[in-house]
C-alpha cells in the first residue's frame, strides 16, 4: 500500500552522469504569445549566456501558443540560425498548455522555462537546475520573495503577489514562497508523472503543479533571484487573479476529497543507497516509527489536555474514556495520512472502526491502571493519576503501533518490497536502459509520449565547453 512502488511511482533520484554531449541535459522552454518584438533579443541573450556558462549540452525551445503576429516567423528564423534553438507551435492559447506539450515530448532529463521578458537575472539559471542535475531535488523555482532576493517592481504588483501567496498558504497550506515567478525547472521523469494530474492550461498551471508536487512529498528547491518588472507585460491582472482563485478552489476541493492519485508520485524511502542496502528490516519501518512517535507524542498531549478538561466536571473513568475516544479518532486519522501514507476516502471508515478496536485495548489498559490506583488509595492526587496514565499509555502505544502496522494498515507489498531491498532495484526498474529518440531538428513530433522507463544511471551525457560543437551542426 505504501512501501511497494505503485505502477506510477518514481525511481530514487540520482545524479545525472556525464556522457554523450549530443543529448541535451537541459531544455529551456520559452512560452510566447505575440512576442515578435522581444523574442529575438531574448533568445540570443539566453543562448549567449548558456553557451558561455552552462557546462552541459542544452536546448532552447520556443513554444508559440497561437500567436497571431510575426512571432512564428521570428521563431523559425532563430531555429535556422542557431543550432541549439528549436521552435514548436500550438494552435491553442495557454501558457500551461504550451509547457505541458513541450515538456512531455522533450528528451532532456532537466526541463525548465522562463518568461520571454527575461525579468529574472540569468545568473540564477545554473543554481536553479543544479539541484535537479545532482539528484538533490525534484523541482526548482525562482523566488522573488526570498529574503536575499532583489526585486524591482511597482507597489500594485508587489501587493498582488504577496496577497496571492498568502492565500495559497492559508487555503492550500503551501510552503513554497513564490508560485508565480516565471522561472522554474523540473526533472523529466517527474514531469511525465506529475503533468497529467495538472488540469489548468493557463497561468494557474505553475501553482497547481507546485501544490500537487508538495502534497505528494516531492522536494522543491527555491533559488533567490534578482528580478526587474517588465512594464510592458501583457498579463491581464484581473482575469488572471480570478482564474487563479477559481483554480485554488478546484485544487483545494480535490485535495480535500482525496480524488487526486498523488501516490503515483511516491519516491522510495531513502534515496541514499545505504538506506536500500539494509537487510532484515521491513521497507519503510524506520520512517513509520518516526511518524508514529511524532503523532503519538502530539496525541498524548492532546489526550492529557482533554482529560484535564473533562476531569473538572466528571469522574476520572468517564473523563479518561471520553478523552481517549476523541484523541483516538484524531490519532487514527493522523497515522493513516502521515505515518502509513494512506490517502483518499477509500476504507476510511473501516480504518476508523479498526482504530476504535485498538482504542478499546488502550482503554482497557488505562482504565485498569486507574482502577488499580483507586484500589490502592482512596483519594489519589491528580499528578499521580497523570503519571499512571502516562505509563499505561506508553505500554498501549507500543501495542497500538504493532496493531496498526499488522492489522489496520497492513503492508500488502512486503513480499515484493523485500525483493526490492534484496535486489536494490525498485520497480519500476531504476537502472532499466532507456531508449531515446534520435537527436534531430524536430524532437517534438505528433506522436504521443511513449511511457518509457527512465533510467538515470544509464543516460549518457557529459559536460561540454562553450566552444564545443556537435559535428551534425551545420554552422
Amino acid at each position: 500500500m505504501r512501501t511497494e512502488p505503485s505502477p506510477g511511482s518514481l525511481p530514487a533520484r540520482e545524479h545525472l552522469p556525464a556522457g554523450n554531449a549530443g543529448t541535451p541535459v537541459l531544455d529551456v522552454v520559452i512560452p510566447v504569445y505575440n512576442e515578435e518584438k522581444d523574442l529575438q533579443p531574448c533568445v540570443r541573450r539566453l543562448h549567449e549566456h548558456l553557451a558561455r556558462t552552462f557546462p552541459y549540452a542544452f536546448r532552447i525551445t520556443i513554444a508559440d501558443n497561437a500567436s497571431t503576429d510575426a512571432t512564428p516567423l521570428v521563431a523559425a528564423r532563430l531555429e535556422a540560425e542557431i543550432g541549439e534553438v528549436r521552435s514548436f507551435r500550438l494552435e491553442q492559447k495557454g501558457r500551461g498548455r504550451a509547457l505541458r506539450t513541450v515538456w512531455s515530448a522533450s528528451d532532456a532529463p532537466v526541463l525548465a522555462y522562463m518568461d520571454v521578458d527575461l525579468s529574472t537575472d540569468l545568473n540564477a539559471l545554473l543554481p536553479l537546475v543544479a539541484p535537479l542535475i545532482s539528484g538533490h531535488s525534484d523541482l526548482a523555482i525562482g523566488s522573488r520573495l526570498a529574503r536575499s532576493s532583489r526585486v524591482v517592481r511597482g507597489a500594485k504588483r508587489e501587493f498582488i503577489s504577496r496577497t496571492y501567496n498568502l492565500i495559497l498558504r492559508g487555503s492550500l497550506q503551501a510552503r513554497f514562497s513564490d508560485a508565480q515567478c516565471g522561472f522554474k525547472a523540473i526533472r523529466r521523469e517527474v514531469a511525465h508523472v506529475l503533468l497529467p494530474l495538472v488540469e489548468d492550461t493557463g497561468w494557474f498551471f505553475d501553482t497547481e503543479m507546485l501544490v500537487l508536487a508538495e502534497r505528494a512529498g516531492l522536494r522543491i528547491h527555491e533559488v533567490p533571484v534578482d528580478w526587474v518588472d517588465d512594464p510592458d507585460s501583457t498579463v491581464h491582472l484581473v482575469k488572471t487573479a480570478t482564474d487563479d482563485l477559481l483554480g485554488v478552489w478546484r485544487v483545494g476541493r480535490a485535495l480535500a476529497t482525496g480524488s487526486l492519485p498523488l501516490d503515483r508520485l511516491a519516491r522510495p524511502f531513502g534515496d541514499d543507497p545505504r538506506d536500500r542496502e539494509l537487510t532484515g528490516v521491513p521497507t519503510g519501518l524506520a520512517r513509520q516509527l518516526v511518524g508514529f512517535c511524532v503523532v503519538g507524542a502530539l496525541s498524548t498531549l492532546f489526550y492529557l489536555l482533554l482529560y484535564s478538561g473533562f476531569r473538572t466536571f466528571t469522574g476520572s473513568q468517564f473523563a479518561n474514556a471520553l478523552a481517549l475516544l476523541v484523541s483516538a479518532v484524531a490519532n487514527t486519522a493522523a497515522n493513516r495520512r502521515l505515518t502509513f501514507g494512506v490517502r483518499g476516502s477509500e476504507r476510511a471508515m473501516q480504518h476508523q472502526a479498526q482504530g476504535l478496536v485498538v482504542f478499546g485495548i488502550g482503554l482497557a489498559l488505562t482504565s485498569g491502571s486507574l482502577a488499580a490506583l483507586n484500589a490502592a488509595t482512596t483519594d489519589p492526587a491528580h499528578s499521580t493519576e497523570l503519571a499512571v496514565l502516562i505509563a499505561a499509555n506508553l505500554a498501549a502505544t507500543v501495542l497500538r503501533f504493532l496493531l496498526f502496522r499488522a492489522w489496520v494498515f497492513p503492508d500488502r507489498g512486503d513480499d515484493s518490497a523485500s525483493t526490492v531491498v534484496a535486489s536494490h532495484n525498485p520497480a519500476p526498474p531504476v537502472h532499466a536502459t532507456a531508449t531515446h529518440a534520435p537527436y534531430d531538428n524536430s524532437p517534438y513530433g505528433n506522436a504521443p509520449y511513449d511511457n518509457r522507463t527512465w533510467g538515470d544511471a544509464t543516460m549518457q551525457m557529459q559536460p561540454v565547453r562553450p566552444n564545443d560543437h556537435d559535428p551534425r551542426d551545420a554552422r
